[in-house]
């Protein structure tokens, strides 16, 4: 299943001229970073969770900006939590999975739409969920904007 799913995958990301490269992820059965993808141009992953078999995420880590991120690093603990708890209400209203990660000393908020019904996952509904994450990094970016 897995397998095929990737090649799915590979092949209508090559239809639709997108550069895409595999990324090492001890967490997943594969994962694929999609550059310039959706409306917005952004960069995408897409990756099958080894926790969860035929599943497909799709999501995207919107950086905070370096003063945003020095800021966030003089909180304290509850200011950081009631930062991370705004965070996730927005998200909630754009209907976002998300999940607040620190990576190469950037801290991002990944934002992640989850595709489980196996019979459903086909190229239609692939590129839907692409561009639905497009937007909403768009709209998270905008939102950190205003907000912090």
């Amino acid at each position: 299943m897995a397998t095929g799913m990737r090649n799915d995958l590979e092949r209508w990301l090559i239809h639709h001229d997108h550069t895409f490269a595999d990324v090492k992820d001890a967490e997943s059965i594969f994962h694929i970073a999609v550059k310039d993808a959706g409306q917005f141009g952004v960069m995408i992953d897409i990756f099958e969770p080894n926790a969860q078999p035929g599943v497909l995420v799709i999501g995207a880590k919107v950086p905070l900006r370096n003063n945003q991120i020095a800021r966030y690093n003089t909180f304290g603990n509850d200011e950081k939590a009631n930062f991370e708890k705004k965070i996730a209400e927005f998200c909630h209203t754009i209907q976002a999975i998300n999940r607040n990660v620190t990576e190469d000393g950037k801290r991002k908020v990944g934002i992640y739409v989850v595709l489980d019904d196996k019979a459903g996952i086909n190229q239609q509904t692939v590129f839907e969920a692409i561009n639905k994450v497009a937007e909403m990094y768009e709209k998270t970016a905008r939102f950190l904007l205003k907000t912090f």
